[in-house]
């Protein structure tokens, strides 16, 4: 039985300013249209999909990393833990931290299951702890990982960043990178700003093992909008 998926009298409307035939435009013209849209009763994320030209089962072609974008990506405060020396704990909570701590915390994680936080950071010397924290963190997408950043040993600065917005992204198994641009109440400059950092941070990431085109079509939406394509240099 085919899947029928009803859209709303809103999206209905709004795919009427999406160019019919699937044109991709320039950044700033995108981010006009999706201004656009009809509002809802909360203000909606704009999220930024671009779909690679990598093979997602080579692990010399996966694409992880972090940013801090010019404008942030608005919303609250991100929960951060950090796995640390107990004798750092201090340090980090006065950086953001929730909690912070070495082994007892790795044992708080593992025998409580506590994964009420957005963002796990932690030091180079504690990952041999936290490593048997894999069947809880890995699924949630919490384990700490030197690629995104968050393994490091200036962990003040990391949970700084992070608790103020740093984002995390990483290519699903179709090599598309989905990630959170800003909110749809930003100015339309910041916006922009944003997609083109961010675009500009994957171009410096293609492995060299990638070929063909890198960059093979980008789009950006809203929470509850259609999708507008855009240009992407390469």
């Amino acid at each position: 039985m085919a899947l029928v998926i009803t859209r709303s009298k809103r999206y209905k409307e709004d795919v009427k300013k999406v160019p019919a035939d699937g044109k991709a435009l320039p950044v700033d013209a995108a981010v006009d249209i999706v201004k656009t849209f009809k509002p809802t009763k909360f203000d909606q994320s704009v999220e930024l999909i671009v779909s690679l030209g990598i093979d997602a089962k080579q692990a010399d072609q996966m694409i992880r990393g972090s940013i801090s974008l010019p404008h942030g990506v608005g919303g609250a405060m991100k929960r951060v833990v950090c796995f640390c020396p107990d004798h750092l704990a201090e340090a980090a909570k006065a950086a953001g931290a929730i909690k912070a701590g070495g082994q007892t915390l790795v044992q708080e994680i593992e025998k409580d299951n506590f994964t009420d936080f957005d963002v796990a950071v932690s030091t180079p010397d504690m990952m041999r702890f936290v490593g048997k924290l894999g069947k809880v963190l890995g699924p949630k997408g919490l384990m700490p990982s030197p690629k995104a950043g968050t393994v490091t040993t200036d962990i003040q600065t990391a949970i700084k960043e992070y608790a103020a917005g740093k984002i995390e992204f990483r290519n699903d198994t179709g090599g598309n990178i989905h990630c959170v641009v800003g909110k749809l109440s930003f100015d339309k400059n910041k916006l922009v700003d944003n997609i083109n950092a961010m675009v500009a941070h994957l171009r410096k990431m293609k492995p060299q093992t990638a070929k063909g085109l890198f960059f093979k079509k980008g789009v950006i939406k809203a929470t509850m909008t259609p999708g507008v394509f855009i240009e992407i240099h390469h």
